[in-house]
């Protein structure tokens, strides 16, 4: 197949013989006298364009699979894979994993999901959208985006690239407790990236994206690139602030990451090796309590929706955190076990988080804030999950009485996730959708600035 060529035919083809793969496996397995087994194949297709300055740059067409299995035998584990869907190579798979979990030491802990948590009721959760575009298609759209970039204003002296994606995947899980399921996704996006430079040289970068599950939900790429140009522009002739302790006004897609520290807590992996500052805090207050976080993993189209996790068990709507408590941990059966708690559908992540709000739009929040800083964008690893405590390099901008003056770079912002939490004076109920966290921007009562 040529690099410019769209694929030919829908992956959801493929999911009938991608499930008969799986029981192939699992049968195999069975006869070799596993005590139990459990496969995943992922098969993906899609094509991405990326241009610069309006010119095609790169063309990847990708179609590509894998078969996993694990294979339990007396307590212990054995994992193979296999990217060839032969039935000879399965079975070749299967006996490599059965090999390995004769030799490997017994861990009491392992083993499937309890079959009474395996998902029955499996709905259409409208995450599937196959659309057959072209690469001159796609490049059409990144250029498109590009131009909008480019013509807005003439500080944008040129672009650092568009991308337009299209991919579509097909996930088939079963296991040994008679559980075999499959579903098909997709996913488009766009990106544009620009370069502003002032008349004394000085450059800056900043980029926007849309993504979706539909590819008619995706954002016009020309909305795309001008607001790429307005976000680069309004980091022009950016400066430091003096080392104060402040407000700070996390924007939306910040925001996300501020919660993503939250998962590392709360996880059951950070939780048995005794790593997480939040250890048994589960009914504690960590957050003000009009702040709620629910996670809604049957909600219909959105990127983080799904029936079960990787382990096949049901996914259910919970909250995480209730009234500012914790209400749970997210535990895979390993962890679960290890901790003597229950399983909670997280082995493979979180499914849409959406943050309560406190009814006041990202402008209301600049407003309410008064005097401190807006940051929209956070450099370095500088987060200690054993101890809470966060210092990362920041960008964003400098507010008075309510009003941005001007924007900040090259300064550190500092302070402790327990404080941080806990110091959560309002949420945007102008809500970013574009990850698996669905939060507006958030606004902390102070954290230490450190500038000139």
């Amino acid at each position: 197949m040529t690099s410019h060529q769209a694929p030919s035919a829908t992956i959801d083809s493929e999911l009938p013989a991608l499930k008969h793969a799986v029981s192939v496996a699992l049968e195999y397995a069975k006869q070799l006298g596993s005590s139990a087994a459990e496969v995943a194949i992922s098969k993906q297709q899609g094509l991405s364009v990326s241009t610069r300055n309006k010119e095609v740059e790169t063309v990847e067409f990708n179609k590509d699979g894998a078969l996993g299995i694990t294979v339990y035998r007396d307590g212990r584990k054995g994992n193979s894979s296999t990217s060839d869907l032969s039935p000879e190579a399965i079975r070749q798979a299967v006996k490599a994993a059965d090999d390995i979990a004769k030799y490997t030491s017994e861990d009491p802990f392992s083993g499937l999901a309890d079959k009474a948590l395996m998902a029955k009721d499996i709905r259409d959760l409208d995450l599937y959208h196959p659309q057959i575009l072209t690469a001159e298609e796609l490049a059409e759209i990144a250029i498109r985006s590009e131009d909008a970039c480019l013509q807005s204003d003439s500080r944008i002296k040129s672009s650092d690239g568009a991308t337009a994606n299209a991919h579509t995947s097909a996930k088939v899980y079963g296991n040994s407790h008679g559980f075999l399921n499959g579903y098909c996704s997709s996913r488009y996006s766009l990106s544009c990236v620009a370069i502003g430079e002032e008349s004394d040289g000085n450059m800056q970068r900043d980029y926007d994206y849309t993504v979706a599950r539909k590819f008619q939900d995706l954002l016009s790429p020309e909305a795309v690139g001008k607001q790429a140009a307005h976000k680069t522009l309004s980091r022009l002739d950016a400066r430091k602030i003096a080392t104060a302790k402040m407000p700070v006004l996390f924007a939306p897609e910040i925001a996300t990451g501020l919660m993503g520290h939250l998962i590392g807590a709360i996880s059951g992996s950070s939780l048995y090796r005794k790593s997480s500052f939040l250890l048994d805090s589960i009914n504690t207050q960590i957050f003000p309590d009009w702040f709620s976080i629910e996670e809604q993993p049957h909600l219909l189209g959105a990127l983080a929706s799904a029936n079960y996790d990787s382990e096949g068990v049901a996914t259910q709507s919970r909250k995480i955190i209730d009234n500012g408590a914790l209400a749970t941990y997210l535990l895979t059966s390993y962890s679960a076990r290890k901790l003597g708690l229950t399983n909670t559908g997280h082995a493979g992540g979180i499914y849409n988080w959406t943050l309560s709000h406190s009814n006041q739009t990202f402008d209301e929040l600049i407003k309410a804030m008064g005097t401190g800083l807006i940051v929209t964008e956070v450099m370095g690893q500088g987060v200690n999950g054993v101890t809470g405590d966060y210092s990362r390099g920041a960008a964003g901008f400098y507010v008075e009485n309510g009003q941005v003056l001007y924007p900040v770079e090259e300064i550190t912002i500092a302070g402790n996730l327990k404080d941080m939490f806990m110091g959560i004076q309002g949420v945007g109920k102008d809500r970013d959708l574009r990850s698996s966290i669905r939060t507006g921007g958030i606004l902390l009562s102070e954290m230490k600035i450190a500038g000139n």
